[in-house]
């Protein structure tokens, strides 16, 4: 092993001891994307068709007199996709902690990234 091949080794030992446990949760959601084939949410843009996966955070049901609308914030560890059903008021699987691939088209709505309708896959449960 080279030095700097063991001064990259330790700087990963020390960041792992004084990393938060919100900076290793974001780390392996990270890696777990990755693995899925997901695009950062980070690096998403308006218009883009992606693929993000990660971990649901909140769902939540605004109930409209002319369309009700199931919304779940999905964390990638870089950043948060809002998934919004639209007319739906329930669906079996989307309860936060899930983990999920959703693929669609990202929009931009007060300022966050959204994905209307979106194809998902439920992730099995860890």
């Amino acid at each position: 092993m080279t030095t700097d091949e063991s001064r990259v080794s330790l700087r990963r030992i020390l960041q792992r001891f004084t990393a938060s446990e919100a900076e290793i949760d974001a780390q392996e959601l990270r890696r777990e994307s990755a693995q899925c084939g997901g695009i950062p949410a980070q690096q998403c843009s308006r218009g883009q068709l992606v693929s993000v996966a990660g971990r649901l955070r909140t769902v939540v049901y605004t109930p409209r007199t002319n369309l009700p609308t199931l919304e779940a914030d999905l964390y990638d560890g870089t950043d948060v996709v809002t998934l919004v059903w639209l007319g739906r008021r329930h669906i079996a699987g989307i309860e936060p902690g899930r983990h999920l691939t959703a693929r669609g088209r990202v929009a931009v709505r007060d300022d966050r990234k959204v994905i209307y309708n979106p194809y998902y896959e439920l992730d099995s449960p860890k």
